[in-house]
């Protein structure tokens, strides 16, 4: 019987005498069926994700002792050891790399692309021989990739962990929240599920939101492949390799036991459902709490003055055109600004803060119909 393989990733060095490692830890065999990815906390101070993978590493060890795992299963808790050690005046800074300003879930490599040229000869009118050749054209290309920063050397640690997964889990959370999913529309089909398990309060739907964020890295790739393929007229079946997630698991101070255990169980019932997890009875999908909305209708609310932030909606509350979502206070003048709500829709996601800048974001509205365009992620 195969136990747990824990693996140590290390960083690239960024200075003398410091030295970081990803860890991973492999449940089940490879290519005994299908594999799932679970990864937590890329953007570091984002903890409940953290703690869900605690959880489910437990489980998932108990599993594996029982002879319950068909196929693997790769967890990585901790997916961004760069960002939980920054901190300054006290403060975690875990977004955004402070070396490069950059994003730890921006700017992965358009992987598509990279493996097109290695493909073009060798796909056959095989679907699922195609989906391994692909599969190993980018292993291929990301072992070659050679970083020159410790923050690249994540991205390539992270997705040669990923990029043959059929399934890709990215847990996050927001400021203040609710459960919420993002998920590519090519993808929305065979992850829907997960959505009702874990009961998302909103599920936004985009094909390309841009900025490439890892999940969309490794699950744009095979349609992109495709639409590359078709513009250079090799016509060959490509399925869709790998669906992806963002998870966005309520907000920052939302870390209990309570809380990570109910979000382990649900990923553990979908693991279940999908086949991966072996169970006397497959459980029963719930029902979805929401309806899929594009990400392209989110509406983001900005201040339009300085001042003290008074919300008057609460993140899951359904608001219409017109409704009070916050107050902006100036002491100083003794004024009130009124932000309202712009469209309909689930109040999903607001700042913790409580002082806001003009222009600064607010919150946002998960609306039915799609009115933006360009990239459509926050910085």
């Amino acid at each position: 019987m195969r136990l747990m393989q824990r693996h140590d990733h290390p960083l690239l060095s960024p200075s003398l005498g410091s030295h970081k490692n990803v860890t991973s830890f492999h449940f089940g065999t490879p290519g005994s069926g299908a594999k799932i990815y679970i990864q937590a906390s890329l953007h570091a101070e984002e903890l409940p994700g953290m703690l869900v993978a605690h959880h489910l590493r437990a489980a998932l060890e108990t599993a594996e002792a029982e002879n319950l795992i068909q196929g693997e299963i790769v967890l990585v808790p901790v997916a961004n050891p760069i960002g939980l050690a920054q901190r300054l005046d006290h403060k975690p800074m875990g977004r955004f790399e402070l070396d490069s300003s950059e994003n730890f879930n921006r700017h992965y490599p358009d992987l598509a692309s990279a493996v097109l040229p290695a493909l073009l000869q060798v796909l056959t009118n095989d679907g699922p021989s195609n989906v391994r050749l692909v599969r190993a054209a980018m292993g291929e290309y990301l072992t070659q990739w050679k970083p020159d920063t410790e923050l690249q050397s994540l991205r390539r640690i992270l997705l040669l962990l990923a990029h043959d997964a059929d399934f890709m889990l990215d847990l996050h959370c927001d400021c203040e929240g609710v459960l919420h999913f993002y998920t590519e529309e090519p993808c929305w089909e065979q992850i829907k599920e997960l959505s009702c398990f874990l009961e998302s309060q909103a599920t936004l739907l985009a094909k390309n939101s841009g900025n490439r964020p890892i999940d969309e890295c490794v699950s744009s790739a095979w349609w992109q492949l495709a639409e590359h393929l078709q513009a250079a007229g090799v016509h060959v079946p490509l399925p869709q390799g790998c669906c992806s997630t963002t998870i966005e698991l309520r907000g920052e101070l939302d870390v209990s036991h309570a809380w990570a255990a109910l979000d382990a169980h649900a990923i553990l019932s979908w693991l279940q459902w999908i086949g991966v997890l072996k169970c006397q009875s497959r459980p029963s999908v719930p029902a979805a709490r929401c309806q899929a909305t594009p990400l392209a209708g989110s509406e983001t609310l900005r201040a339009p003055s300085p001042g003290i932030v008074v919300f008057a909606a609460v993140p899951g509350q359904t608001l219409q055109i017109g409704d009070l979502v916050a107050e902006i206070i100036d002491p100083i003048n003794n004024t009130a600004q009124r932000v309202l709500a712009g469209i309909g829709g689930v109040f999903y996601a607001r700042i913790r803060d409580r002082y806001i800048t003009t222009g600064g974001e607010l919150g946002k509205i998960a609306g039915a119909h799609a009115f933006r365009s360009g990239p459509l992620l926050g910085a």
